[in-house]
């Protein structure tokens, strides 16, 4: 079980973290894997999307991404030179169910492998069961817009689940299924490419039965796993004090952040969200049982968090944003003039501080880890072959600070998994964007560790910070690892 945290002061000449705080980092399948026609896998959606014209940039594919699935080996073994301590990854249905259907022993036997692989190097494996890959078979039967999906998700849990379940002690249902819904049917911009706000909407509630339905499995299976599911969430401030304005982030908060959380803590969903759903029928797709299962406890509550976001009422011409415009069609998004990351993203680290004291507050009960957090920047190479990414260090040192802000307060965090141990398929933008770590050159799949992945390795070999940042020549001194 995660441990139990308490806080106390930290030493005058560091920020240290409680004991027993959780160290790791985390990738997803099809951002890394490659051999997506390898023994006996099939296309998932996201294998679709990437063949229609200009859906990725330059016409990218997730083959052969970071050819994890040939080189696991290598890659645990520098994640056990980093010293990580977890490591989140996602399991591929269309490689353990092809088509969603009868059971691949091929797929499964290559992640057993890959648990073995953690377990002999002394990293816990954290599990996520879906990380948007769906089987493209289940996606031409309906997707997430058809009820049975959910179903065939407690199938495919099942399956894992008895592959796995006597090794793996973490398990995350859905990663983000803000994204799976409303970028993927109702912005278009992600797998499948719908633009249909209904079926976005059906897709709120379907993801989030699957993830009742699996846990329901994994409760059946086992009485000593941890079970969570894991959010993208955003600090959402209004403009201004003004009703319009107000209002404006009500309905962000609602889409983004409460539509999300509060059917899994409270069983619930918020009233003025449904109501703002009403036009695309929310409520007609939950069936009497669903928010039971919904709402059945969780162990953990893993938190994506990337950025925040300030918004104001406008027009529907000026409407744009996160919410892709589902339920809040006349609300605008700020640009607040602070700095921002390779993927146009505001770096507002005390917006973390603030949300994981927002979920202490409002949520209690719970324990929460950050099951990613990380940044993309334009890595050069040095002449020697070293990467001096100051930006990611900066960026990395600042909200691991937010982080130990919040402990220090009273929020119950207890791990950081950092986005991403290495550069990989960044979903629409291919392989543009890098987030990583430790950097892949894509032509020869040479693995390098860059200063930031130095720089979080010494963190986690000391268990906190320095006391000051990290100064701006960072990137050009030798980093030691402790």
């Amino acid at each position: 079980m995660l441990p139990c945290m308490t806080t106390s002061s930290p030493d005058p000449s560091a920020l240290t973290f409680p004991d027993g705080f959780l160290w790791g980092a985390a990738t997803a399948a099809f951002q890394i894997e490659g051999a997506t026609t390898e023994d006996g896998r099939t296309d998932s959606i996201w294998d679709a999307f990437s063949r229609k014209p200009g859906a990725i940039h330059e016409g990218h594919t997730g083959d052969p991404a970071c050819d994890h699935y040939h080189r696991y080996p290598q890659d645990v073994a520098l994640m056990k030179d980093l010293g990580l301590q977890a490591y989140r990854f996602s399991i591929s249905w269309p490689r353990v169910r092809p088509d969603g259907g009868a059971v691949n022993q091929a797929g499964l036997d290559f992640y057993s492998r890959l648990v073995d692989e953690l377990l002999g190097a002394g990293i816990r494996p954290w599990l996520t069961l879906y990380h948007w890959d769906l089987p493209q078979a289940l996606e031409v039967a309906g997707g997430w817009t058809n009820r049975d999906t959910a179903h065939r998700f407690a199938d495919y849990t099942q399956t894992v689940f008895d592959a796995l379940g006597d090794r793996v002690p973490t398990w995350t249902t859905l990663n983000e299924p803000w994204c799976s819904s409303l970028l993927g049917y109702g912005a278009g911009v992600h797998a499948p490419g719908r633009t249909e706000p209904k079926a976005a909407v059906a897709a709120i509630h379907h993801l989030h039965l699957a993830h009742g339905l699996g846990v329901q499995a994994l409760r059946a299976a086992s009485s000593t796993i941890e079970i969570g599911v894991t959010h993208n969430l955003y600090e959402i401030t209004p403009d201004s004090d003004s009703p319009e304005d107000l209002d404006a982030a009500r309905r962000i908060d609602g889409l983004q952040n409460r539509v999300w959380l509060e059917p899994v803590l409270k069983g619930a969903y918020p009233a003025d969200v449904l109501e703002d759903l009403a036009p695309y029928g929310l409520s007609d797709h939950v069936q009497d049982g669903d928010l039971q299962l919904i709402g059945a406890p969780i162990d953990v509550l893993g938190i994506n968090v990337y950025s925040s976001h300030r918004v104001k009422a406008g027009d529907k011409s000026a409407a744009h944003g996160p919410s892709q415009n589902v339920g809040a069609e006349e609300v605008q998004f700020l640009d607040r003039g602070l700095p921002k990351t390779g993927m146009g993203w505001e770096i507002d680290p005390g917006g973390l501080t603030r949300i994981l004291q927002r979920l202490h507050t409002e949520y209690p009960g719970t324990p929460v880890v950050i099951t990613e957090n990380g940044s993309a920047w334009e890595d050069e190479v040095s002449e020697d072959g070293a990467v001096h990414d100051i930006d990611r260090v900066l960026y990395l040192d600042e909200y691991l600070r937010a982080v130990h802000a919040a402990i220090e307060t009273g929020a119950d965090v207890r791990g950081y998994l950092a986005w991403s141990l290495m550069d990989n398929f960044e979903w629409a933008f291919g392989y543009d964007k890098r987030f990583g770590i430790v950097r892949v050159d894509y032509d020869t799949q040479e693995r390098t560790v860059k200063d930031s992945g130095k720089y979080y390795a010494a963190a986690i070999a000391a268990n906190g910070l320095p006391a000051e940042p990290p100064a701006a020549g960072y990137g050009q001194q030798e980093v030691h690892q402790g």
